[in-house]
Protein backbone atom coordinates (compact mmCIF):
# COMPACT_ATOMS: atom_id res chain seq x y z
CA UNK A 1 0.00 0.00 0.00
CA UNK A 2 2.95 1.94 0.61
CA UNK A 3 4.05 1.69 -2.47
CA UNK A 4 0.73 2.26 -3.93
CA UNK A 5 0.42 5.57 -2.37
CA UNK A 6 3.81 6.37 -3.26
CA UNK A 7 3.59 5.85 -7.26
CA UNK A 8 0.25 7.74 -6.78
CA UNK A 9 2.16 11.03 -5.36
CA UNK A 10 5.08 10.68 -7.72
CA UNK A 11 2.17 10.49 -10.49
CA UNK A 12 0.28 13.59 -8.83
CA UNK A 13 3.97 15.53 -8.30
CA UNK A 14 4.19 14.32 -11.98
CA UNK A 15 1.05 15.96 -13.30
CA UNK A 16 1.77 18.98 -11.40
CA UNK A 17 5.36 19.22 -12.90
CA UNK A 18 3.80 18.92 -16.45
CA UNK A 19 0.76 21.09 -15.57
CA UNK A 20 3.08 24.11 -14.21
CA UNK A 21 5.32 23.68 -17.40
CA UNK A 22 1.98 23.75 -19.67
CA UNK A 23 1.16 26.90 -18.21
CA UNK A 24 4.73 28.63 -18.67
CA UNK A 25 4.53 27.73 -21.77
CA UNK A 26 0.87 29.10 -22.41
CA UNK A 27 2.50 32.39 -20.39
CA UNK A 28 5.31 32.81 -23.08
CA UNK A 29 3.17 32.18 -25.76
CA UNK A 30 0.19 34.72 -24.87
CA UNK A 31 0.81 38.23 -26.19
CA UNK A 32 -1.18 41.25 -25.38
CA UNK A 33 -2.82 41.77 -28.97
CA UNK A 34 -4.25 38.08 -29.28
CA UNK A 35 -7.66 37.80 -29.87
CA UNK A 36 -10.20 37.05 -27.34
CA UNK A 37 -12.66 33.94 -27.52
CA UNK A 38 -15.91 34.63 -28.74
CA UNK A 39 -17.79 33.51 -25.88
CA UNK A 40 -15.57 36.11 -23.60
CA UNK A 41 -17.14 39.44 -25.09
CA UNK A 42 -19.95 40.41 -22.79
CA UNK A 43 -21.40 43.95 -22.40
CA UNK A 44 -19.18 45.22 -19.61
CA UNK A 45 -16.02 44.45 -21.92
CA UNK A 46 -18.22 45.95 -25.30
CA UNK A 47 -18.81 49.45 -23.26
CA UNK A 48 -15.09 49.39 -21.33
CA UNK A 49 -13.47 49.07 -25.11
CA UNK A 50 -11.79 46.00 -23.91
CA UNK A 51 -13.02 43.98 -26.86
CA UNK A 52 -11.26 46.39 -29.28
CA UNK A 53 -7.75 44.53 -29.53
CA UNK A 54 -4.66 45.94 -31.34
CA UNK A 55 -5.11 42.95 -34.03
CA UNK A 56 -9.23 43.86 -34.77
CA UNK A 57 -7.88 47.79 -34.85
CA UNK A 58 -5.52 46.60 -37.63
CA UNK A 59 -7.68 44.62 -39.33
CA UNK A 60 -10.25 46.59 -39.73
CA UNK A 61 -8.74 50.27 -40.05
CA UNK A 62 -10.06 51.03 -43.68
CA UNK A 63 -13.85 50.30 -42.61
CA UNK A 64 -13.01 52.52 -39.32
CA UNK A 65 -11.60 55.41 -41.46
CA UNK A 66 -14.70 55.25 -43.99
CA UNK A 67 -17.31 55.13 -41.36
CA UNK A 68 -15.33 58.27 -39.38
CA UNK A 69 -15.36 60.28 -42.65
CA UNK A 70 -19.26 59.19 -43.80
CA UNK A 71 -20.21 60.50 -40.33
CA UNK A 72 -18.19 64.17 -40.42
CA UNK A 73 -19.36 64.20 -44.26
CA UNK A 74 -23.18 63.82 -43.07
CA UNK A 75 -22.98 66.17 -40.20
CA UNK A 76 -21.48 68.40 -42.35
CA UNK A 77 -24.02 68.11 -45.50
CA UNK A 78 -26.90 68.19 -42.62
CA UNK A 79 -25.04 71.52 -40.88
CA UNK A 80 -24.92 73.23 -44.50
CA UNK A 81 -28.79 72.16 -45.73
CA UNK A 82 -29.64 74.09 -42.11
CA UNK A 83 -27.95 76.79 -42.60
CA UNK A 84 -29.21 77.56 -46.10
CA UNK A 85 -32.57 76.70 -44.80
CA UNK A 86 -32.11 79.47 -42.53
CA UNK A 87 -30.93 81.88 -44.98
CA UNK A 88 -34.28 80.90 -47.11
CA UNK A 89 -36.37 81.52 -44.58
CA UNK A 90 -35.08 84.93 -43.69
CA UNK A 91 -34.93 85.63 -47.79
CA UNK A 92 -38.21 84.98 -47.86
CA UNK A 93 -39.65 87.10 -44.97
CA UNK A 94 -37.40 90.04 -46.75
CA UNK A 95 -39.21 89.31 -49.98
CA UNK A 96 -42.69 89.38 -48.57
CA UNK A 97 -42.10 92.94 -46.80
CA UNK A 98 -40.37 93.99 -50.40
CA UNK A 99 -43.88 93.51 -52.10
CA UNK A 100 -45.71 94.97 -48.92
CA UNK A 101 -43.60 97.78 -49.27
CA UNK A 102 -43.69 97.76 -52.84
CA UNK A 103 -48.02 97.57 -52.72
CA UNK A 104 -47.77 100.38 -50.26
CA UNK A 105 -45.97 102.72 -52.85
CA UNK A 106 -47.81 101.58 -55.44
CA UNK A 107 -51.42 102.52 -54.21
CA UNK A 108 -49.85 105.57 -53.29
CA UNK A 109 -48.94 106.63 -56.75
CA UNK A 110 -52.29 105.66 -57.87
CA UNK A 111 -54.44 108.25 -55.03
CA UNK A 112 -51.71 110.96 -56.07
CA UNK A 113 -52.26 110.29 -59.75
CA UNK A 114 -56.15 111.04 -59.77
CA UNK A 115 -56.99 113.89 -61.42
CA UNK A 116 -58.35 114.89 -58.31
CA UNK A 117 -55.22 115.00 -56.76
CA UNK A 118 -53.48 116.80 -59.51
CA UNK A 119 -56.58 119.46 -59.41
CA UNK A 120 -55.89 119.63 -55.71
CA UNK A 121 -52.52 120.23 -56.42
CA UNK A 122 -52.94 122.82 -59.02
CA UNK A 123 -54.68 124.85 -57.19
CA UNK A 124 -52.58 125.04 -54.19
CA UNK A 125 -49.54 126.11 -55.92
CA UNK A 126 -51.04 129.46 -57.49
CA UNK A 127 -48.05 130.02 -60.10
CA UNK A 128 -48.48 127.19 -62.02
CA UNK A 129 -49.21 127.54 -66.15
CA UNK A 130 -51.23 124.63 -66.09
CA UNK A 131 -54.90 124.81 -65.91
CA UNK A 132 -57.63 122.71 -66.78
CA UNK A 133 -59.08 122.77 -70.22
CA UNK A 134 -62.63 124.22 -70.93
CA UNK A 135 -62.35 122.67 -74.42
CA UNK A 136 -63.54 119.14 -75.69
CA UNK A 137 -60.79 116.76 -76.78
CA UNK A 138 -60.15 117.23 -80.75
CA UNK A 139 -60.75 114.19 -83.16
CA UNK A 140 -58.08 114.06 -85.79
CA UNK A 141 -59.56 111.90 -88.64
CA UNK A 142 -56.69 110.35 -91.25
CA UNK A 143 -57.69 109.45 -94.42
CA UNK A 144 -56.15 105.84 -95.18
CA UNK A 145 -54.74 107.25 -99.52
CA UNK A 146 -53.29 110.29 -97.70
CA UNK A 147 -49.67 111.76 -97.42
CA UNK A 148 -48.51 108.76 -95.05
CA UNK A 149 -49.96 105.73 -97.23
CA UNK A 150 -46.75 103.53 -98.61
CA UNK A 151 -47.69 103.31 -102.20
CA UNK A 152 -47.33 106.62 -102.86
CA UNK A 153 -43.75 107.20 -101.07
CA UNK A 154 -42.54 104.27 -102.90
Amino acid sequence: MADKEMELQEEQMSREQRTLEKLKEIKQNVREDDSMPVGAVTLRRILGGDFLSAELVRRNLWPFALVVLFTVVYVAFRYQCQQDMIQIDKMESDLKDAKYRALSSSSTLTERCRESQVLRVLRENNDTLLHISTQPPYIINIPEQGIFSREENE
